[in-house]
C-alpha cells in the first residue's frame, strides 16, 4: 500500500510559526505532526510514503536524515516541485502509482482507520474516495431568512450548522492520473468535480474519527492538548520513540 503526503504548502494561516518551520514539522508535544502521520500509516499497513515538497523542502530532508528509525517502519522518498501545481497537480510527478493509493495533507491530526478507508475504496471499485467528517460550525450572528422580496420569514439567533466536510484524506485509483495534466496547476476540488462530471465513480466515506485540520494556532493548541492527554488513542504500538528518533 502506497501513500502520498502533500507537504509543500506554506501554511500561511499558522504564521508566524510557519515562517521558521513548515507546518507538517510543527510539534504536538515532543513529536512533529509528520512523525505521527508516518507512524500511523506504517501501522495501517502502508509500506511506502512519498512526500511532495516545495516550501522549505530542505527542512524535510534534515528531518528524515535525523530519524532513520522512521525508514525502518516505512520506505520514504520525496519529489520536489519547482513551481506549485496544486493539491492534485503535484501527483503527476509522483512515479510508480500503479495501484490504488492514499493521498493526504501533511498537517492532519486524526485517529482515522486508514486501512478501512483503503479497503472500502477497493471494494467499491471507485475512481476516487474522499474521507468525510461531520463538522459543526457556529455562526455568531443572527441569521435572516427572507423571501425573494426581502420580507422576513425567520430570524435565527447564532445558529449552529452541520456540514459534511473533506478530511483532506483520499484514496485514488491509478486511472485518475490520466485526468491530471503534467506541469499544470490543478487543485483537488476541481479534479473531484471533473471526475464527477465525466461520470466517474466518486464516493465519500463517512468517519466519526477524531479529526482536526491544523490550519489555525488554536487548532494546533487543541491538537497538542488532546495528544498529550490521550496519546494511546493516536499512537501505534510500533511508534518510534521521539528521544531515539532525535538521537
Amino acid at each position: 500500500m502506497r501513500a502520498v503526503i502533500l507537504a509543500g504548502g506554506r501554511g500561511a494561516r499558522l504564521a508566524p510559526y510557519t515562517t521558521v518551520i513548515p507546518k507538517p514539522l510543527l510539534p504536538l508535544g515532543e513529536r512533529p505532526i509528520l512523525d505521527l502521520v508516518l507512524n500511523q500509516l506504517a501501522a495501517a499497513g502502508f509500506t511506502r510514503a512519498t512526500l511532495t515538497l516545495g516550501y522549505m523542502a530542505d527542512y524535510f530532508k534534515v528531518f528524515l536524515a535525523q530519524r532513520p528509525q522512521l525508514r525502518e517502519l516505512i520506505d520514504i522518498d520525496f519529489i520536489e516541485e519547482e513551481k506549485p501545481t496544486g493539491t492534485a497537480g503535484s501527483l503527476a510527478e509522483v512515479p510508480d502509482l500503479n495501484e490504488p493509493f492514499l493521498v493526504m495533507n501533511g498537517d492532519i491530526f486524526t485517529d482515522l482507520d486508514y486501512a478501512a478507508l483503503y479497503k472500502y475504496h477497493c471494494d467499491q471499485d471507485a475512481w476516487l474516495t474522499i474521507a468525510s467528517h461531520q463538522k459543526q460550525v457556529k455562526i455568531d450572528l443572527g441569521v435572516l431568512e427572507t423571501d425573494e422580496h426581502g420580507a422576513l420569514l425567520d430570524y435565527i439567533e447564532k445558529p449552529t450548522k452541520e456540514y459534511s466536510v473533506s478530511m483532506g484524506i483520499y484514496i485514488y485509483s491509478p486511472q485518475v492520473l490520466e485526468m491530471i495534466p503534467r506541469g499544470e496547476y490543478l487543485d483537488f476540488p476541481t479534479l473531484a468535480m471533473n471526475l464527477k462530471n465525466a461520470g466517474k465513480k466518486v464516493l465519500t466515506w463517512k468517519s466519526d474519527a477524531t479529526w482536526l485540520d491544523l490550519g489555525r494556532p488554536q487548532d494546533l493548541q487543541d491538537a497538542t492538548e488532546m495528544f498529550i492527554e490521550k496519546e494511546s488513542q493516536f499512537m501505534p504500538r510500533l511508534m518510534t520513540e521521539p528521544e531515539a528518533a532525535a538521537a
